[in-house]
């Protein structure tokens, strides 16, 4: 696949042709647009010195769509040709049946570029990015003798867009991606336990293979492995929990972020669908969902259907204000878009998806707040969880925690989850932090089977009464 700029209508089609196949595909219909896309990437895993995964993916494709009411027709392909769209163009235009819809308003136009367009992939070659894989493994086992595992994982992408709408315009959007995870296993006395960390954003790959950035990250990692080394089982019961600044923001996504999606509410299967302008959290409490932050993993100069992603304000001081859409909701509910129809490639249809979503700081001191917790857990790093869209329920697991009585932060915790649903969670903050903090650059987000990179945040909050899963005492 070739270097050079993806220009598919200069290389693969031309414009005008192109153009009169969609205009035909979307007669009568609503909305529509043809979505290409070119994306190359490449993954490098090393365990215990070892290379265990090394790939490289190389794609391009388009995908047509044609929308009418609640009705979408989809086709796809890996061929960029006219005759491959003039077949798609039968399948879209299915649909659209009869007709008589009208064409929505296009999207308004920007130049705005929230990151450079350089290729991650190209940023090193295959070599040099092995030898720095091996030099995290060398390092960690230096700085602890206890490791026996040490896992480093490199990846690089770029994603080059173009977007045809009917009425002529041209979208283009050029997105590169990096990230590097390092997890480490300490053994003692015959226990292990693991420690894990990473980073990454729309940048290239030099910044994360420079030691100023890569032995933070391994040092984090041995960090939480000798925490967890000394944890004792978690206890079980209704208890305060103080949440930590920045990645804890993936509970916020899962159990809120996901019931504000546009879809969700305007089909009525959220818990917060119809609770427009009425209170659903506590007080101070303030959610965004922002694709416009600089070089961060969730932003989108425009969405995958042409918008300009926005900084959108969900809840405000406590009050529903706003909900995620792409045009097909927004249109049926009667509202703008707000830049967040995304989709995972060119074979996947556009939906409402989160891109940055966090909660503002508020004023409370964050040493305060775990002083100021009586009898609780203090959960300062999270891994998997599960959520019900419909009511909201979420099972989140710590991978750090600590337990926290009159104010003393006490013994670590292990195997430590979080059971509860949003709204009431939502409602149960007590306290707010004044210490904001944005995840490191490692969220990704599933939903209907496609999976796009998405960031978190939050400062420090205290939640009143939430079930903390563990050993019963």
């Amino acid at each position: 696949m070739s270097d050079a700029p993806f220009r598919p209508f200069e290389t693969h089609l031309d414009e005008a042709a192109a153009l009169a196949v969609l205009r035909a595909a979307t007669a009568g219909a609503e909305d529509g647009e043809l979505f290409l896309e070119r994306r190359r990437g490449e993954s490098l895993v090393l365990d215990d010195a070892r290379i265990r995964n090394a790939a490289y993916d190389a794609s391009e494709g388009f995908g047509l769509r044609a929308v009418k009411g609640e009705v979408a027709g989809y086709a796809h392909a890996t061929e960029i040709s006219e005759s491959a769209l003039r077949r798609a163009a039968e399948t879209a235009r299915l649909a659209v049946g009869d007709g008589g819809g009208m064409l929505a308003p296009p999207p308004p136009g920007t130049n705005r570029r929230l990151y450079g367009e350089a290729d991650p992939v190209a940023d090193a070659p295959f070599a040099g990015k092995l030898d720095i894989l091996k030099e995290i493994d060398a390092y960690a086992r230096a700085a602890d003798k206890r490791v026996v595992q040490v896992t480093a994982a490199l990846g690089a992408s770029l994603q080059e867009v173009v977007i045809l709408r009917p009425d002529g315009q041209v979208l283009t959007d050029t997105r590169p991606m990096a990230r590097l995870n390092v997890s480490v296993i300490l053994e003692e006395n015959g226990r292990r336990e693991t420690g894990g960390t990473g980073g990454g954003g729309r940048h290239g790959l030099k910044a994360l293979l420079d030691p100023a950035t890569w032995r933070p990250m391994v040092d984090e990692a041995l960090r939480i492995a000798r925490v967890n080394l000394g944890a004792v089982p978690a206890p079980a019961g209704m208890l305060d929990v103080v949440l930590g600044p920045g990645w804890p923001g993936i509970l916020l996504h899962e159990a809120i972020g996901h019931g504000l999606e546009g879809d969700f509410n305007r089909k009525g299967t959220s818990a917060f669908a119809g609770l427009m302008g009425q209170r659903i959290a506590a007080p101070g409490v303030t959610v965004l969902d922002d694709g416009t932050i600089p070089d961060r993993r969730g932003s989108i100069s425009i969405d995958d259907e042409g918008t300009p992603s926005g900084k959108n304000v969900l809840i405000e001081d406590g009050i529903l204000v706003g909900y995620m859409q792409d045009r097909q909701n927004a249109r049926l509910m009667g509202v703008k878009p707000t830049g967040n129809g995304r989709r995972e490639s060119f074979a996947h249809i556009p939906m409402p998806r989160m891109t940055n979503t966090y909660m503002l700081a508020g004023r409370d001191d964050p040493q305060s707040i775990v002083a100021d917790l009586k009898d609780g857990i203090w959960a300062v790093g999270f891994g998997g969880g599960q959520v019900d869209i419909t009511n909201g329920k979420f099972v989140f697991s710590c991978t750090e925690a600590y337990r926290v009585r009159n104010g003393v932060v006490g013994e670590a915790l292990k195997g430590a989850t979080l059971i509860g649903d949003g709204a009431t969670a939502l409602r149960q903050i007590r306290a707010i932090g004044n210490d904001l903090k944005l995840d490191p650059g490692i969220g990704n987000c599933g939903k209907a089977g496609q999976w796009v990179p998405v960031g978190v945040g939050q400062p420090t909050l205290l939640i009143g009464g939430l079930t903390v899963g563990g050993q019963a005492a």
